[in-house]
């Protein structure tokens, strides 16, 4: 049995979908029906871009501001233990030759 891979779909593409309901004036039976996609998807969609319009479908590498700003705390974060642990071990180093 062939699994079927699942589509992804482009921000825009999300987009313009969600302003074919609501500029438009389709319904989302109509809209969906005539893109090829499932009522329920387009509705899930509408309620997204309803509720973060500037900010919807981030997808993988746009994210929203509050999880970018994680992401790039996270990473500084890493970043300073990583540093920190150098200075340890070269502050231990330096002890032993001096003493």
């Amino acid at each position: 049995m062939k699994e079927q891979k699942r589509r992804q779909y482009t921000a825009e593409f999300k987009k313009g979908a969600v302003e074919l309901v609501i500029r438009e004036n389709y319904t989302v039976a109509q809209a969906a029906s005539s893109l090829g996609i499932s009522r329920s998807m387009l509705d899930r969609w509408r309620r997204e871009y309803r509720a973060r319009e500037k900010d919807a479908f981030p997808g993988t590498g746009h994210q929203a501001g509050e999880a970018e700003e994680l992401r790039r705390l996270r990473e500084e974060n890493r970043r300073l233990r990583l540093e920190r642990d150098i200075l340890k071990k070269a502050a231990a180093f330096f002890a032993r030759e001096s003493g």
